[in-house]
């Protein structure tokens, strides 16, 4: 590993870890990712909620891209052009959604990093010296599971919870029909193949990583959902009301 990356990232991380199993009251790892994870969200809530806040924007602009799309079906040129303006005109940047997920890589592949490495024998040398060196870390939690081997278990509770967490964000299909929407049918069939594929993707890479990733990924995952909850619950409340008062 370079060493700006063990430096900014892989060795805060391994420290903080290491710290919060020294600090608990059982010296339980399992304890220790919880809160861990915790933190790491709070660190990194305003991308994630900057990523979720794009989503919902380009959603809320899906329907007047469809009907660009169908006004300028036999012009791509045009079609691009007034895509950007409409983005422009609703202050909207298509990489919103992107852009803090790819920030976030780096600290979610030190974690990863960190419980390969630390959770399947001695803990490293890279502990900060104000940091209580504990040797080694117990990988066994609660007395049940060793968190430094792969678990099914918490696989599938990780694939199950990424699952809940795509079927949460709102997908609409193309309400405008004929050529202008061939695009967005294509785009809403692969949506629906990613709604079960990610899961399945996820259960297939946890099965074979140290079950405490899994166990990272599956609390990361419910605090995900509660914070998509969080941010969409006024949307629903909106559109039924809205709902209500064309029914009247």
């Amino acid at each position: 590993m370079g060493n700006f990356f063990i430096t900014i990232f892989y060795q805060p991380i391994l420290n903080l870890l290491v710290f919060i199993y020294n600090t608990i009251p059982g010296h339980d790892i399992g304890i220790a990712i919880i809160v861990l994870t915790i933190i790491v969200k709070a660190i990194l809530y305003p991308l994630s909620k900057k990523s979720l806040e794009g989503q919902k924007a380009l959603q809320t602009l899906q329907p007047k891209l469809e009907e660009l799309k169908k006004q300028y079906a036999d012009n791509k040129e045009a079609l691009s052009r007034a895509m950007m303006d409409l983005y422009k005109q609703e202050k909207v940047n298509p990489l919103s959604s992107c852009l803090p997920l790819l920030i976030q890589l780096p600290f979610f592949w030190a974690i990863f990093k960190v419980f390969r490495d630390e959770l399947s024998g001695k803990v490293s040398t890279l502990i900060y010296p104000f940091i209580f060196h504990p040797g080694v870390m117990n990988p066994v939690t609660f007395g049940l599971v060793d968190f430094s081997k792969p678990n099914i278990v918490l696989a599938i509770l990780a694939g199950v919870a990424q699952f809940v967490q795509a079927k949460m964000m709102p997908m609409k299909t193309p309400a405008v029909k004929g050529d202008g929407s061939k695009d967005e049918n294509m785009m809403a069939a692969m949506n629906k193949q990613m709604l079960y594929f990610m899961p399945l993707f996820t259960i297939f890479i946890c099965w074979s990583l140290p079950s405490g990733l899994s166990f990272y990924w599956f609390i990361s995952t419910l605090l995900t959902i509660a914070q998509q909850w969080y941010m969409f619950r006024n949307d629903k409340k909106d559109s039924g009301v809205v709902e209500a008062e064309i029914v009247k």
